[in-house]
């Protein structure tokens, strides 16, 4: 039996809207979804675990399979480097896993040049004296930091009309359940189903009415 190839879920927000958080929160559901573990050449924060939140690599590393074509898009945000593997997302799509992929706008964009069909989703916060609150709750940058984090959040936000869906994190469980419904409406398309369930579907069809 083929194989159903599985769907390419792309999210992306500006640094502070809540995406890390979003996106834990969705997969605590037990939903059936695959979280793509990025390559990034910046340091551990102290409660992230390497090859759980990030794949940590030396920048020689990172650099050396950028040479060998390892990476499906690559950026560098704040003077690191990020990217993801390129073999991982195609094995996992061919298998049949829907796979969710956490990326800028800059990665997006390079993702959907090769993954056409790939579902995007951009999520934004309530407004920017939110956003300037969460960055500055999180304490985990000066103050200087924080000004150029909001000055790439409005360059990032620019883009959000290229996505096929946008949330509002306000409330946190009303956006995961709204990401949720995105993700369960793409599973139920026609293409997907009569794909999935062809045998079923076309014995339905063939059914001779009495």
């Amino acid at each position: 039996m083929t194989t159903t190839p599985g769907n390419l879920f792309i999210i992306s927000a500006p640094s502070g809207a809540g995406k890390t958080s979003l996106v834990k929160a969705l997969l605590q559901t037990g939903i059936d979804l695959s979280l793509s573990v990025s390559y990034t050449t910046r340091p551990a924060r102290a409660e992230e675990v390497d090859g759980q939140d990030y794949h940590f690599i030396s920048r020689e590393d990172f650099e050396q399979r950028q040479k060998q074509d390892d990476f499906l898009e690559s950026a560098q945000v704040y003077g690191n480097f990020y990217g993801t593997s390129k073999k991982w997302i195609n094995d996992a799509i061919t298998s049949g896993r829907d796979i969710l992929l956490e990326i800028d706008s800059q990665g997006a964009q390079q993702v959907r040049r090769i993954f056409a069909q790939a579902v995007t989703i951009f999520v934004l916060p309530p407004s920017l004296d939110a956003l300037e609150m969460r960055l500055r709750r999180r304490a985990q940058d000066s103050l200087e930091a924080i000004g150029r984090r909001l000055a790439a959040a409005r360059e990032e936000i620019n883009h959000v009309r290229e996505y096929d869906y946008v949330i509002i994190n306000e409330k946190l469980d009303d956006a995961s359940q709204e990401l949720r419904c995105i993700i369960q409406a793409e599973r139920l398309r026609t293409a997907k189903q009569l794909a999935r369930h062809h045998s079923l579907i076309t014995q339905l069809v063939n059914i001779s009415v009495p």
